[in-house]
């Protein structure tokens, strides 16, 4: 193996130019001969959104079942229930001094929010009054 990657670096430094650019006319198909073809990649499914592999079933296996058909309605409520709370467990939850500025942050956007939509309002109300006169004066 060693010595096939010497062989390789020896290939490779020949057909550099003075320059150490890639001269193309001392390329040789002879120097590919010793190197081994890389191992075929077993295909993968080409159909759309997936990414796995298809894997053989042994033989008599049954095709596995879904859990979340098994048993009644209580006990697929109960599995819900289990599952939201492990869930919520995994959940990094921000401390009071990061939910306060959190807090805060909203609360002043919406009022920012609020009073440029409100002067925007205001302005096109009197730029309709003033267009079409209506101050009562006729």
């Amino acid at each position: 193996m060693a010595e096939r990657n010497r062989r390789g670096d020896d290939a490779a430094a020949e057909n550099l130019d003075d320059e150490g650019a890639f001269d193309e006319g001392a390329f040789d198909e002879s120097d590919l001969d010793d190197v081994e073809e890389p191992a075929a990649r077993p295909s993968r499914s080409r159909a759309a959104g997936t990414a796995t592999k298809a894997r053989p079933r042994a033989e008599g296996a049954k095709p596995a079942r879904k859990e979340a058909g098994r048993g009644g309605p209580i006990a697929r409520i109960g599995r819900f229930v289990r599952e939201v709370v492990a869930e919520l467990r995994k959940v990094i939850w921000p401390t009071r001094k990061e939910l306060l500025t959190y807090t805060t942050v909203v609360v002043v956007f919406v009022a920012v929010m609020m009073a440029l939509v409100a002067g925007l309002d205001l302005g096109f109300a009197k730029v309709v009054l003033w267009v079409f006169g209506g101050g009562g004066k006729q």
